[in-house]
């Protein structure tokens, strides 16, 4: 299997990938933060199965983490990274340094256009705000990480071109926020989200699950086994969605875990559903162990 192509600069970035589009070629891209897990390399091969080519991007998204957040200690293995998508048969690979600023060089403007464009110093101010999807869970308590998110991926959209887009629904949150500037916006542009991947026992791949201590690692199985069992009850007649979020609550509580949340939202809006199940939801978690904050969630769909 031949080495990908990797891309620092996004206008050879973006000439790549046109030249394949000029060819006829349907381009899929994989957006990720690195330090690539099997999780990643699932979306990877599903892209290829989906796509003549496919793009993989590699970075780690300052737009999406406050102040007081983990950016500094995000892991990262690049070299890694190259080889399991080598390996995994990744067609390019896109690792720019920053996407938040641009030099009149990488654009192909001339004269009294280009300086126009020149950067005056006052660095970014451009966002994407999904208003609704962004408010709950998550947003919550990291309220600049939806706009992040959607900002930084319509950045990478606007330089690969790609047909498709594919996404892992562990970040069930982020995955509607996707789906719905991509649908707002106009993008053309199929975005595909598939399930959460797990470790034989049951935890959600994670990039941050190798900063779990052995002792915090075996408590956050309790996230899975608690949603597990919330799925087994809806699916058996429970119906009220307090009654699944007591049961999930409970069992993290009991195994150390400290919850930001547990809610039992619509699968489209995200809306809480309060009382009574009436459509498909989602159980949606997210829960520290240690100083590590981790998310899942379980689709039930009845």
């Amino acid at each position: 299997m031949s080495a990908p192509e990797v891309f620092r600069e996004k206008s050879l970035m973006r000439a790549w990938s046109r030249y394949h589009r000029f060819q006829g070629k349907t381009l899929a891209l994989v957006p990720t933060m690195g330090f690539l897990h099997e999780g990643h390399l699932l979306l990877v091969r599903t892209a290829k199965s989906l796509a003549d080519v496919t793009v993989v991007s590699i970075y780690v998204n300052p737009g999406q983490f406050a102040p007081s957040e983990d950016l500094a200690s995000y892991p990262s293995d690049l070299a890694g990274d190259l080889r399991k998508l080598s390996a995994a048969g990744a067609d390019a690979v896109f690792c720019p340094a920053d996407l938040y600023h641009s030099s009149p060089g990488d654009l192909p403007i001339e004269g009294e256009a280009a300086s126009c464009l020149e950067d005056d110093g006052s660095g970014h101010e451009t966002w994407i705000r999904v208003e609704m999807l962004e408010k709950g869970l998550c947003g919550r308590s990291r309220p600049v990480f939806f706009r992040g998110v959607a900002t930084v991926v319509a950045k990478l959209f606007n330089i690969v071109e790609p047909d498709l887009a594919i996404f892992g629904k562990k970040d069930y949150q982020q995955w509607r926020v996707i789906c719905r500037m991509v649908r707002d916006l106009d993008f053309a542009i199929t975005v595909i989200g598939l399930d959460v991947v797990r470790e034989a026992d049951g935890l959600a791949m994670s990039s941050r699950n190798v900063r779990l201590s052995p002792e915090c690692r075996e408590k956050a199985l309790s996230i899975y086994r608690s949603l597990s069992k919330a799925k087994i009850s809806a699916e058996k007649g429970q119906k009220n969605s307090h009654e699944l979020k007591y049961l999930v609550k409970q069992m993290i509580s009991e195994a150390g875990g400290k919850i930001d949340y547990v809610e039992v939202v619509e699968q489209q809006g995200l809306q809480p559903v309060e009382e009574e199940i009436s459509c498909p939801v989602v159980v949606c978690v997210a829960a520290s162990f240690g100083d590590v904050r981790l998310i899942d969630n379980v689709e039930i769909n009845i």
